[in-house]
């Protein structure tokens, strides 16, 4: 008689059930494990064989056939041992078939019968619960991270032997207690442990520029000399950007548990991701892959910030990669043997010297040609300028802006910041627009209204600097930007010449 018990695989970020079918019949003794399975899950049958025997579970010569289902979808990880050994077990009769209804296994077993942490345990928790399935059962170190999934019974457990009188037992909770956890309290955590903007000093209107960028989500490009703080300030962006919703932090968490990169002691990431690859990360280290669909760094920055420190050392490849996702708020990934569609909604920041010395425009300390500088700056393509929303420059630190007190500390920036979110809420309510970023060419004219004098600016500016009508569109969307800041209700002259003054520091240094 067959033994069915429930499992489940992860592909790209998202999960599957599988039917773990157990068939132990007389024969001659054979272990065959079927299911278009890939190594480590062909080791598995070793695992649970050993495992088994170092518990103390005496085995027949018997043949055992175990089938994962679906068959037609590749099995990896090493996820399948405890169903695999929880199927024998019962088709044994050392486990009550009763006992295993309506529960999904999960779990790594080691050779002395130890469950050990696997990747993925939230968006198969999450599976579980779209499927009704009622109950998982998972790794202890894993437990927590199930927990976060409301509704769903999580039973953490260590030793396969702790599980088996666990399932055989009349008191089960009195056993192992169904793990909890406190969402509120981990919402709550580290948020304000950030960096703060206080230890910037000067750089007031680089500042100005990032509060915009932090308040309406836009793309921003930093030209300085070195040592000016365009790292420093990077760093401290996520401390003036806001809160995650549950929502965002569950997606954000999801990417983060299939990559294994999930703190013990935080299941939940409710602070905005900061990824700072370094120039010669390669091109499937952003967009994510390899034998099996797995997201890269640009979808690791989902709703948080993708920073690119020296951007022009970056290799074209990389650069040009970001262009389907800024557009798109996805990265759509294709090899030989699967397609996946990642997340990727994030901020981008870029920050670059502007000529190879750093010094320019000081001619009196640059000694750079301007056929050194053109072709410097010349690797950020057009296509890529074209998407980002601000450019700031920022200048040479002067000693009293070091030696002054009170600078603008990321309190004050969260404020102006805060004031601008609650009137994109207001006025993008009941849309899936969450930020004035977000606003494409079909609704930009609905959200965006000029006057006459607004519209006679905008083309002066649009025949002057040379728009595209995508450079166009960003200027109208900071400029919606600075007026929620502003808490005006229309934009006004005011507002679009601040947005244009971001696209004057490129012109000055992109047409040399």
């Amino acid at each position: 008689m067959v033994t069915e018990v429930i499992g489940a695989g992860i592909n790209g970020i998202d999960s599957y059930i599988v039917k773990v079918e157990v068939d132990i019949s007389d024969g001659l003794p054979v272990f065959e494990l079927i299911g278009l399975l890939n190594s480590e899950v062909r080791e598995a049958k070793e695992r649970v064989k050993v495992s088994l025997k170092n518990c103390g579970i005496y085995m027949e010569p018997k043949r055992i056939t175990i089938n994962l289902s679906p068959a037609n979808i590749r099995k990896e990880g090493t996820g399948y041992d405890l169903p695999i050994a929880i199927g024998m077990l019962a088709g044994l009769g050392y486990v009550s078939k009763s006992s295993l209804e309506n529960i999904l296994f999960v779990g790594e077993i080691g050779l002395n019968g130890e469950i050990k942490y696997i990747k993925g345990v939230l968006p198969i928790t999450m599976e579980a619960q779209k499927r009704g399935i009622s109950t998982v059962i998972v790794p202890k170190g894993n437990a927590k991270e199930a927990a976060i999934v409301k509704g769903m019974k999580v039973v953490g457990v260590r030793h396969i032997e702790e599980l088996m009188k666990y399932l055989n037992s009349e008191n089960k909770d009195e056993l192992i207690p169904t793990t909890t956890a406190d969402i509120d309290d981990y919402l709550q955590s580290d948020f304000y442990n950030l960096p703060d903007f206080k230890d910037v000093s000067g750089q007031e209107v680089a500042k100005r520029g990032l509060e915009i960028a932090a308040a309406g989500f836009h793309n921003v490009l930093m030209i300085g000399p070195p040592g000016a703080g365009k790292s420093m300030m990077a760093k401290r962006l996520p401390s003036i950007m806001p809160k995650m919703t549950l929502k965002e932090c569950l997606e954000v968490t999801k990417i983060y548990s299939v990559c294994g990169l999930l703190e013990s002691d935080k299941p939940l990431i409710s602070t905005r991701p900061f990824c700072s690859p370094h120039h010669t990360a390669s091109y499937s280290s952003m967009t994510g892959g390899g034998n099996s669909p797995r997201p890269g760094l640009i979808s690791r920055s989902h709703k948080g910030v993708l920073f690119l420190d020296e951007v022009v050392h970056f290799s074209s490849a990389t650069l040009e990669i970001l262009r389907q996702p800024i557009e798109d708020k996805c990265i759509q990934v294709t090899r030989a043997n699967w397609n996946q569609t990642f997340p990727a909604d994030f901020m981008l920041i870029a920050a670059m010297n502007p000529c190879p010395c750093g010094m320019y425009p000081d001619l009196n300390k640059c000694n750079c040609t301007p056929d050194k500088i053109r072709h410097y700056i010349g690797k950020i393509s057009g296509p890529i300028l074209d998407r980002i929303d601000l450019c700031i420059e920022t200048s040479k630190v002067e000693i009293k802006d070091i030696n002054r007190e009170g600078s603008l500390s990321s309190g004050d920036m969260r404020e102006q910041v805060l004031k601008a979110i609650e009137a994109q809420k207001e006025r993008y309510k009941g849309t899936d627009i969450v930020f004035n970023s977000s606003l494409s060419a079909g609704n930009i004219d609905e959200y965006i209204v000029l006057g006459k004098k607004e519209k006679s600016l905008m083309e002066k500016v649009y025949n002057k600097l040379g728009l595209s009508a995508r450079g166009y569109h960003r200027i109208l969307k900071v400029a919606r930007t600075i007026a929620d800041i502003d808490g005006s209700r229309d934009v006004e002259c005011k507002h679009l010449l601040e947005a244009v003054c971001y696209r004057g520091v490129e012109d000055k240094y992109f047409n040399i």
